[in-house]
Protein backbone atom coordinates (compact mmCIF):
# COMPACT_ATOMS: atom_id res chain seq x y z
CA UNK A 1 0.00 0.00 0.00
CA UNK A 2 2.94 2.55 1.04
CA UNK A 3 4.04 1.82 -3.00
CA UNK A 4 1.18 2.76 -4.09
CA UNK A 5 0.44 5.72 -2.23
CA UNK A 6 4.23 6.52 -3.24
CA UNK A 7 3.47 5.82 -7.08
CA UNK A 8 0.20 8.19 -6.70
CA UNK A 9 2.11 11.15 -4.87
CA UNK A 10 5.21 11.19 -7.81
CA UNK A 11 2.11 11.10 -10.37
CA UNK A 12 0.30 14.25 -8.75
CA UNK A 13 3.48 16.11 -8.55
CA UNK A 14 4.76 15.81 -12.58
CA UNK A 15 1.18 16.53 -13.49
CA UNK A 16 1.80 19.98 -11.79
CA UNK A 17 5.33 20.81 -11.84
CA UNK A 18 6.29 22.49 -15.35
CA UNK A 19 8.08 21.22 -18.18
CA UNK A 20 12.17 21.88 -17.06
CA UNK A 21 14.12 24.35 -18.90
CA UNK A 22 15.99 21.52 -20.83
CA UNK A 23 12.99 20.25 -22.73
CA UNK A 24 10.94 23.03 -23.09
CA UNK A 25 10.23 24.51 -26.67
CA UNK A 26 13.05 27.38 -27.24
CA UNK A 27 12.93 30.72 -26.80
CA UNK A 28 13.13 33.25 -29.93
CA UNK A 29 14.89 36.59 -29.85
CA UNK A 30 14.96 38.64 -32.82
CA UNK A 31 16.66 42.18 -32.97
CA UNK A 32 15.78 44.14 -35.96
CA UNK A 33 17.46 47.66 -36.35
CA UNK A 34 16.71 50.21 -38.92
CA UNK A 35 18.84 51.36 -41.55
CA UNK A 36 21.92 49.67 -40.41
CA UNK A 37 24.74 48.95 -43.18
CA UNK A 38 26.32 46.45 -43.87
CA UNK A 39 29.79 47.30 -42.54
CA UNK A 40 28.23 48.68 -39.33
CA UNK A 41 29.03 46.58 -36.97
CA UNK A 42 33.00 45.20 -36.17
CA UNK A 43 32.59 41.44 -37.64
CA UNK A 44 31.65 42.70 -40.49
CA UNK A 45 34.75 45.13 -41.24
CA UNK A 46 33.76 48.17 -38.85
CA UNK A 47 36.96 49.16 -37.55
CA UNK A 48 35.81 52.67 -35.66
CA UNK A 49 32.83 51.33 -34.15
CA UNK A 50 33.49 48.80 -31.10
CA UNK A 51 30.99 46.15 -31.10
CA UNK A 52 32.04 43.63 -28.75
CA UNK A 53 28.86 41.83 -27.57
CA UNK A 54 27.98 41.48 -31.39
CA UNK A 55 31.32 40.36 -32.26
CA UNK A 56 31.60 37.44 -29.45
CA UNK A 57 28.12 36.67 -31.02
CA UNK A 58 29.54 35.67 -34.01
CA UNK A 59 32.17 33.69 -32.65
CA UNK A 60 29.43 31.83 -30.19
CA UNK A 61 27.33 31.20 -33.22
CA UNK A 62 27.27 31.50 -37.40
CA UNK A 63 28.04 34.74 -39.42
CA UNK A 64 25.60 35.36 -42.49
CA UNK A 65 27.87 37.03 -45.00
CA UNK A 66 24.49 37.08 -48.25
CA UNK A 67 21.68 37.54 -46.19
CA UNK A 68 18.78 40.19 -47.50
CA UNK A 69 15.88 42.29 -45.87
CA UNK A 70 12.84 41.39 -47.61
CA UNK A 71 12.80 45.19 -49.24
CA UNK A 72 14.83 48.05 -48.86
CA UNK A 73 12.36 50.67 -46.83
CA UNK A 74 10.45 49.65 -43.43
CA UNK A 75 6.96 48.59 -43.50
CA UNK A 76 7.64 46.41 -46.53
CA UNK A 77 10.69 45.16 -44.90
CA UNK A 78 8.89 44.30 -41.78
CA UNK A 79 6.34 42.93 -43.18
CA UNK A 80 8.10 40.53 -45.04
CA UNK A 81 10.39 39.16 -42.26
CA UNK A 82 7.21 38.82 -39.64
CA UNK A 83 4.97 36.98 -42.41
CA UNK A 84 7.30 35.25 -44.61
CA UNK A 85 6.35 36.82 -47.59
CA UNK A 86 7.49 38.83 -50.42
CA UNK A 87 6.01 41.94 -49.34
CA UNK A 88 4.12 42.73 -52.67
CA UNK A 89 2.44 39.66 -52.13
CA UNK A 90 0.41 41.00 -49.11
CA UNK A 91 0.28 44.53 -50.58
CA UNK A 92 2.04 46.31 -48.21
CA UNK A 93 4.95 48.74 -50.67
CA UNK A 94 7.37 51.23 -48.83
CA UNK A 95 6.74 53.12 -45.28
CA UNK A 96 3.38 53.84 -43.98
CA UNK A 97 2.75 57.41 -43.25
CA UNK A 98 1.27 58.38 -39.63
CA UNK A 99 -2.31 58.11 -39.69
CA UNK A 100 -2.66 56.09 -42.41
CA UNK A 101 -5.64 53.80 -43.01
CA UNK A 102 -3.65 51.21 -44.30
CA UNK A 103 -1.45 47.92 -42.25
CA UNK A 104 -0.85 44.41 -42.08
CA UNK A 105 -3.52 42.68 -42.93
CA UNK A 106 -5.39 40.64 -40.08
CA UNK A 107 -5.85 37.63 -42.04
CA UNK A 108 -1.86 37.31 -42.67
CA UNK A 109 0.06 35.18 -39.93
CA UNK A 110 2.72 36.27 -38.39
CA UNK A 111 5.48 34.80 -36.61
CA UNK A 112 3.89 35.75 -32.69
CA UNK A 113 0.27 34.55 -34.23
CA UNK A 114 2.17 31.15 -35.56
CA UNK A 115 3.81 30.73 -32.05
CA UNK A 116 1.21 31.68 -30.13
CA UNK A 117 -1.10 28.56 -31.27
CA UNK A 118 2.08 26.14 -29.59
CA UNK A 119 1.26 28.76 -26.21
CA UNK A 120 4.37 31.07 -26.04
CA UNK A 121 4.51 34.16 -24.68
CA UNK A 122 5.41 37.25 -27.22
CA UNK A 123 6.73 40.73 -26.70
CA UNK A 124 7.57 43.65 -29.61
CA UNK A 125 9.35 46.46 -27.80
CA UNK A 126 10.78 49.03 -30.54
CA UNK A 127 9.79 50.24 -33.82
CA UNK A 128 6.28 48.59 -35.36
CA UNK A 129 5.37 50.52 -38.69
CA UNK A 130 2.50 48.12 -39.65
CA UNK A 131 -0.09 50.29 -39.58
CA UNK A 132 -0.98 53.03 -37.01
CA UNK A 133 -4.50 52.61 -36.25
CA UNK A 134 -6.02 50.60 -33.62
CA UNK A 135 -6.75 47.69 -36.05
CA UNK A 136 -3.67 46.75 -37.25
CA UNK A 137 -1.50 47.56 -34.38
CA UNK A 138 0.73 44.79 -32.53
CA UNK A 139 -1.99 43.79 -29.95
CA UNK A 140 -4.34 42.82 -33.23
CA UNK A 141 -1.29 40.95 -34.85
CA UNK A 142 -0.04 38.20 -32.17
CA UNK A 143 1.95 39.94 -29.35
CA UNK A 144 0.93 40.03 -26.17
CA UNK A 145 2.81 42.54 -24.94
CA UNK A 146 3.91 46.01 -27.07
CA UNK A 147 6.21 49.02 -25.43
CA UNK A 148 7.56 51.38 -28.52
CA UNK A 149 6.57 53.69 -31.31
CA UNK A 150 4.39 52.76 -34.60
CA UNK A 151 6.20 54.08 -37.80
CA UNK A 152 9.80 55.61 -37.77
CA UNK A 153 10.87 57.97 -35.39
CA UNK A 154 11.66 60.83 -38.08
CA UNK A 155 7.90 61.20 -38.90
CA UNK A 156 7.53 64.01 -36.20
CA UNK A 157 7.45 67.78 -35.71
CA UNK A 158 10.83 68.17 -33.58
CA UNK A 159 13.10 66.33 -37.37
CA UNK A 160 15.27 69.21 -38.40
CA UNK A 161 14.85 68.27 -41.74
CA UNK A 162 10.82 67.01 -41.73
CA UNK A 163 9.68 68.92 -39.39
CA UNK A 164 8.70 71.99 -41.49
CA UNK A 165 7.58 69.94 -44.73
CA UNK A 166 5.08 67.39 -42.90
CA UNK A 167 2.70 68.31 -40.36
CA UNK A 168 3.09 65.50 -37.88
CA UNK A 169 1.80 65.30 -34.32
CA UNK A 170 4.41 64.51 -32.01
CA UNK A 171 5.98 61.16 -31.70
CA UNK A 172 3.58 58.98 -29.59
CA UNK A 173 4.81 56.09 -27.45
CA UNK A 174 2.88 53.12 -26.97
CA UNK A 175 2.46 50.56 -24.29
CA UNK A 176 0.08 47.84 -26.00
CA UNK A 177 -3.09 50.03 -27.15
CA UNK A 178 -2.66 53.18 -24.61
CA UNK A 179 0.16 56.43 -25.44
CA UNK A 180 1.68 56.76 -22.58
CA UNK A 181 3.98 59.59 -23.62
CA UNK A 182 4.75 62.37 -26.48
CA UNK A 183 8.51 62.00 -27.01
CA UNK A 184 10.25 65.32 -27.45
CA UNK A 185 13.55 63.32 -26.97
CA UNK A 186 14.79 59.84 -28.14
CA UNK A 187 17.99 59.88 -26.47
CA UNK A 188 16.80 57.17 -23.79
CA UNK A 189 14.48 55.25 -26.28
CA UNK A 190 17.13 52.24 -26.67
CA UNK A 191 17.68 52.08 -22.90
CA UNK A 192 14.24 51.98 -22.32
CA UNK A 193 13.23 49.19 -24.96
CA UNK A 194 16.32 47.16 -23.66
CA UNK A 195 14.76 47.34 -19.94
CA UNK A 196 11.73 46.28 -21.30
CA UNK A 197 12.91 43.22 -23.34
CA UNK A 198 15.25 42.41 -20.47
CA UNK A 199 12.17 42.52 -17.98
CA UNK A 200 10.04 40.40 -20.68
CA UNK A 201 12.49 37.87 -20.16
CA UNK A 202 12.52 38.02 -16.45
CA UNK A 203 8.95 37.23 -16.32
CA UNK A 204 8.69 34.69 -19.16
CA UNK A 205 11.54 32.63 -18.14
CA UNK A 206 9.95 29.95 -17.27
CA UNK A 207 7.42 29.87 -20.15
CA UNK A 208 8.72 29.61 -24.30
CA UNK A 209 8.64 33.09 -25.49
CA UNK A 210 8.80 34.90 -28.60
CA UNK A 211 10.59 38.64 -28.54
CA UNK A 212 11.11 41.17 -31.03
CA UNK A 213 13.26 43.90 -30.55
CA UNK A 214 13.40 46.37 -33.22
CA UNK A 215 15.51 48.91 -32.28
CA UNK A 216 14.07 52.38 -34.36
CA UNK A 217 17.98 53.30 -34.50
CA UNK A 218 20.27 53.88 -36.53
CA UNK A 219 17.31 55.71 -38.14
CA UNK A 220 17.39 59.40 -38.44
CA UNK A 221 17.23 61.05 -36.12
CA UNK A 222 19.97 60.17 -34.16
CA UNK A 223 19.33 59.80 -30.56
CA UNK A 224 22.00 58.07 -28.09
CA UNK A 225 22.10 58.38 -24.12
CA UNK A 226 24.76 59.65 -22.02
CA UNK A 227 26.12 56.85 -21.39
CA UNK A 228 27.83 56.27 -24.82
CA UNK A 229 27.40 59.73 -26.36
CA UNK A 230 31.25 60.50 -27.82
CA UNK A 231 32.73 57.16 -27.30
CA UNK A 232 32.72 55.96 -30.90
CA UNK A 233 35.70 56.81 -33.29
CA UNK A 234 32.57 57.80 -36.37
CA UNK A 235 30.35 60.94 -34.25
CA UNK A 236 27.10 60.01 -33.63
CA UNK A 237 26.00 57.60 -35.61
CA UNK A 238 28.40 55.24 -34.01
CA UNK A 239 27.78 56.07 -30.59
CA UNK A 240 23.85 54.82 -32.12
CA UNK A 241 25.55 51.52 -32.85
CA UNK A 242 27.52 51.09 -29.82
CA UNK A 243 24.46 51.90 -27.65
CA UNK A 244 22.73 49.04 -29.73
CA UNK A 245 25.86 46.62 -28.98
CA UNK A 246 25.45 47.44 -25.57
CA UNK A 247 21.58 46.19 -25.34
CA UNK A 248 22.24 43.11 -27.25
CA UNK A 249 24.58 42.14 -24.65
CA UNK A 250 21.76 42.94 -21.98
CA UNK A 251 19.48 40.57 -23.37
CA UNK A 252 22.20 37.85 -24.00
CA UNK A 253 23.38 38.25 -20.12
CA UNK A 254 19.95 38.23 -19.38
CA UNK A 255 19.25 34.81 -21.07
CA UNK A 256 22.64 33.28 -19.54
CA UNK A 257 21.95 34.50 -16.27
CA UNK A 258 18.62 32.63 -15.51
CA UNK A 259 20.08 29.27 -17.33
CA UNK A 260 18.22 30.37 -21.14
CA UNK A 261 21.37 30.93 -23.19
CA UNK A 262 21.13 27.32 -24.66
CA UNK A 263 17.46 26.86 -25.32
CA UNK A 264 17.36 30.72 -26.67
CA UNK A 265 18.14 30.93 -30.74
CA UNK A 266 19.12 34.83 -31.11
CA UNK A 267 18.93 36.57 -34.33
CA UNK A 268 20.23 39.92 -35.26
CA UNK A 269 19.84 41.60 -38.41
CA UNK A 270 18.61 44.99 -40.25
CA UNK A 271 15.57 46.69 -41.93
CA UNK A 272 17.77 47.91 -45.12
CA UNK A 273 20.80 49.16 -46.09
CA UNK A 274 22.23 53.04 -45.00
CA UNK A 275 20.50 56.35 -45.61
CA UNK A 276 23.67 57.50 -47.80
CA UNK A 277 22.38 60.59 -48.01
CA UNK A 278 22.09 61.82 -44.45
CA UNK A 279 26.43 61.34 -45.00
CA UNK A 280 27.94 61.66 -41.07
CA UNK A 281 24.75 60.29 -40.06
CA UNK A 282 24.11 57.31 -41.83
CA UNK A 283 25.82 53.89 -41.47
CA UNK A 284 28.56 52.60 -44.56
CA UNK A 285 27.60 49.47 -46.53
CA UNK A 286 31.13 48.97 -47.76
CA UNK A 287 32.29 47.09 -50.47
CA UNK A 288 28.67 47.19 -51.08
CA UNK A 289 27.05 49.37 -54.23
CA UNK A 290 24.53 52.10 -53.48
CA UNK A 291 22.28 51.83 -50.29
CA UNK A 292 18.25 51.62 -49.08
CA UNK A 293 15.73 52.43 -51.48
CA UNK A 294 17.42 50.67 -53.56
CA UNK A 295 17.95 47.08 -55.03
CA UNK A 296 21.46 47.10 -55.41
CA UNK A 297 23.44 44.64 -53.12
CA UNK A 298 24.16 47.93 -50.20
CA UNK A 299 20.22 48.81 -50.12
CA UNK A 300 19.44 44.99 -48.67
CA UNK A 301 22.35 42.95 -48.03
CA UNK A 302 22.57 43.25 -44.52
CA UNK A 303 24.55 41.90 -41.43
CA UNK A 304 23.00 39.11 -39.87
CA UNK A 305 24.44 36.94 -36.68
CA UNK A 306 22.55 34.19 -35.29
CA UNK A 307 23.43 31.74 -32.33
CA UNK A 308 21.89 29.10 -30.97
CA UNK A 309 23.99 27.02 -28.34
CA UNK A 310 21.65 24.18 -28.25
CA UNK A 311 21.96 23.57 -31.82
CA UNK A 312 24.15 25.55 -33.90
CA UNK A 313 27.79 24.80 -34.15
CA UNK A 314 29.58 28.26 -33.22
CA UNK A 315 32.47 30.15 -35.04
CA UNK A 316 31.23 29.36 -38.45
CA UNK A 317 30.66 31.88 -41.54
CA UNK A 318 27.77 31.09 -43.98
CA UNK A 319 28.06 32.14 -47.24
CA UNK A 320 24.43 30.71 -48.75
CA UNK A 321 21.95 33.45 -49.84
CA UNK A 322 19.27 33.79 -47.71
CA UNK A 323 16.23 36.61 -46.96
CA UNK A 324 14.57 37.79 -44.43
CA UNK A 325 11.29 36.09 -45.56
CA UNK A 326 13.07 32.69 -44.73
CA UNK A 327 13.03 33.46 -41.06
CA UNK A 328 9.15 32.37 -40.40
CA UNK A 329 9.34 28.83 -41.86
CA UNK A 330 13.06 28.38 -40.18
CA UNK A 331 11.21 28.97 -36.80
CA UNK A 332 8.28 26.76 -37.34
CA UNK A 333 10.55 23.88 -38.30
CA UNK A 334 12.91 24.69 -35.26
CA UNK A 335 9.78 24.86 -32.60
CA UNK A 336 7.60 22.50 -34.37
CA UNK A 337 4.54 25.24 -35.37
CA UNK A 338 2.49 25.12 -37.90
CA UNK A 339 3.19 26.78 -41.04
CA UNK A 340 0.34 29.92 -42.32
CA UNK A 341 -2.24 27.60 -44.43
CA UNK A 342 -1.60 30.89 -47.03
CA UNK A 343 0.94 30.58 -49.41
CA UNK A 344 4.20 32.19 -48.14
CA UNK A 345 7.54 32.98 -50.05
CA UNK A 346 10.29 31.70 -47.25
CA UNK A 347 11.65 28.57 -46.61
CA UNK A 348 13.67 27.34 -43.80
CA UNK A 349 17.09 27.30 -44.44
CA UNK A 350 17.57 25.31 -40.95
CA UNK A 351 20.01 22.82 -42.45
CA UNK A 352 22.15 25.62 -43.60
CA UNK A 353 22.45 27.19 -39.94
CA UNK A 354 23.47 23.89 -38.70
CA UNK A 355 25.72 23.24 -41.60
CA UNK A 356 24.19 20.22 -42.59
CA UNK A 357 23.62 21.21 -46.01
CA UNK A 358 24.94 24.02 -48.09
CA UNK A 359 22.49 24.12 -50.76
CA UNK A 360 19.37 26.82 -50.31
CA UNK A 361 16.13 25.40 -51.01
CA UNK A 362 14.97 28.56 -52.52
CA UNK A 363 15.95 28.72 -56.36
CA UNK A 364 16.27 32.64 -56.72
CA UNK A 365 15.67 35.53 -54.49
CA UNK A 366 12.98 38.80 -55.88
CA UNK A 367 13.85 42.18 -55.30
CA UNK A 368 11.08 44.63 -55.66
CA UNK A 369 10.82 48.02 -54.99
CA UNK A 370 8.15 51.04 -55.37
CA UNK A 371 4.83 50.02 -55.75
CA UNK A 372 5.38 46.15 -57.10
CA UNK A 373 8.64 47.04 -59.56
CA UNK A 374 10.41 44.26 -60.25
CA UNK A 375 14.06 45.17 -59.82
CA UNK A 376 16.39 42.41 -59.70
CA UNK A 377 17.06 38.47 -58.86
CA UNK A 378 19.50 36.83 -57.07
CA UNK A 379 20.11 33.50 -58.62
CA UNK A 380 23.09 31.14 -56.88
CA UNK A 381 26.41 33.59 -57.28
CA UNK A 382 24.20 35.94 -59.81
CA UNK A 383 22.72 39.16 -59.83
CA UNK A 384 20.75 39.99 -62.61
CA UNK A 385 18.67 43.61 -62.61
CA UNK A 386 16.45 44.65 -65.09
CA UNK A 387 15.95 47.98 -66.62
CA UNK A 388 15.18 50.32 -64.16
CA UNK A 389 15.70 53.76 -62.37
CA UNK A 390 17.68 54.00 -58.75
CA UNK A 391 18.64 56.84 -56.72
CA UNK A 392 22.35 57.36 -55.95
CA UNK A 393 24.96 60.19 -54.93
CA UNK A 394 27.03 59.42 -57.83
CA UNK A 395 30.25 59.60 -55.50
CA UNK A 396 29.39 62.96 -53.50
CA UNK A 397 29.30 63.09 -49.73
CA UNK A 398 26.44 62.96 -48.23
CA UNK A 399 24.99 65.49 -45.65
CA UNK A 400 26.30 66.59 -41.98
CA UNK A 401 24.94 67.01 -38.71
CA UNK A 402 21.37 65.41 -39.33
CA UNK A 403 20.91 66.93 -42.54
CA UNK A 404 20.51 65.58 -46.01
CA UNK A 405 21.50 66.51 -49.47
CA UNK A 406 19.43 65.55 -52.58
CA UNK A 407 20.07 62.08 -54.20
CA UNK A 408 20.55 61.89 -57.96
CA UNK A 409 18.36 59.07 -60.01
CA UNK A 410 20.28 56.80 -62.39
CA UNK A 411 19.17 54.56 -64.89
CA UNK A 412 19.83 50.92 -65.85
CA UNK A 413 18.70 51.06 -69.80
CA UNK A 414 20.06 47.16 -69.97
CA UNK A 415 20.07 44.03 -68.50
CA UNK A 416 22.86 43.94 -65.67
CA UNK A 417 24.46 40.78 -64.54
CA UNK A 418 27.19 40.66 -61.75
CA UNK A 419 28.75 37.45 -60.36
CA UNK A 420 28.88 38.21 -56.80
CA UNK A 421 31.12 35.47 -55.60
CA UNK A 422 34.06 37.81 -57.61
CA UNK A 423 32.47 41.09 -57.72
CA UNK A 424 30.64 41.94 -54.24
CA UNK A 425 30.84 45.73 -55.45
CA UNK A 426 28.88 45.39 -58.53
CA UNK A 427 31.33 47.04 -60.70
CA UNK A 428 32.20 44.75 -63.66
CA UNK A 429 28.49 44.03 -65.70
CA UNK A 430 29.18 40.48 -67.73
CA UNK A 431 25.82 40.19 -69.07
CA UNK A 432 27.18 39.57 -72.88
CA UNK A 433 29.67 37.25 -71.43
CA UNK A 434 26.98 34.78 -70.24
CA UNK A 435 24.04 34.79 -72.12
CA UNK A 436 22.41 31.34 -70.64
CA UNK A 437 22.84 32.97 -67.06
CA UNK A 438 20.65 35.74 -68.47
CA UNK A 439 18.18 33.69 -70.27
CA UNK A 440 17.68 31.69 -67.75
CA UNK A 441 16.83 34.45 -65.18
CA UNK A 442 14.65 36.39 -67.50
CA UNK A 443 12.84 32.74 -67.36
CA UNK A 444 12.19 33.50 -63.44
CA UNK A 445 11.66 36.83 -64.12
CA UNK A 446 8.63 35.84 -66.23
CA UNK A 447 7.57 33.20 -63.41
CA UNK A 448 7.72 35.50 -60.48
CA UNK A 449 5.46 38.35 -62.61
CA UNK A 450 2.97 35.90 -63.63
CA UNK A 451 2.31 35.03 -59.87
CA UNK A 452 3.44 38.55 -58.07
CA UNK A 453 3.42 41.16 -60.97
CA UNK A 454 5.68 44.03 -62.14
CA UNK A 455 4.76 47.56 -62.75
CA UNK A 456 7.93 48.17 -64.86
CA UNK A 457 6.50 45.78 -67.22
CA UNK A 458 2.75 46.12 -66.69
CA UNK A 459 2.03 42.69 -65.57
CA UNK A 460 -0.43 41.72 -62.89
CA UNK A 461 0.07 38.62 -60.48
CA UNK A 462 -2.71 36.45 -60.20
CA UNK A 463 -1.53 35.22 -56.41
CA UNK A 464 -1.13 38.72 -54.13
CA UNK A 465 -3.42 39.00 -51.55
CA UNK A 466 -4.58 42.93 -49.94
CA UNK A 467 -3.24 44.95 -47.72
CA UNK A 468 -5.00 45.86 -45.03
CA UNK A 469 -7.34 49.10 -44.85
CA UNK A 470 -9.61 51.37 -43.01
CA UNK A 471 -13.12 51.32 -44.18
CA UNK A 472 -14.57 54.74 -43.21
Amino acid sequence: MNRILLLFLVVCISCTTKDPIDSRKPNVVIIFTDDQGYQDVGCFGATDIKTPHLDQMAKDGIRLTDFYAAQAVCSASRAGLLTGCYPNRIGVHGAFMPSSKQGLNLSETTIAEMLKEIDYKTGIFGKWHLGDHPEFMPNKQGFDEYFGIPYSNDMWPFHPQQGPIFDFDPLPLFENETIIDTLTNQSSLTTQITERSVDFIERNKEDPFFLYIAHPQPHVPLAVSNKFKGKSERGLYGDVIMEIDWSVGQVLTTLKKHGLEDDTIVIFTSDNGPWLNYGDHAGCAYPLREGKGTALEGGQREPCIIKYPKKITPGRVVNVPMMAIDILPTIAEITGAKLPKHTIDGKSVWQIWTGDSNASPQEAYYFYYHVNELHGIRYGKWKLYFPHKYRTLNGREGGKGGLPVDYDYNLIENIELYDLSKDISETLNVASEYPEVVAKIKLLGDEIRAKLGDALSDKNGNENRPIGRINE
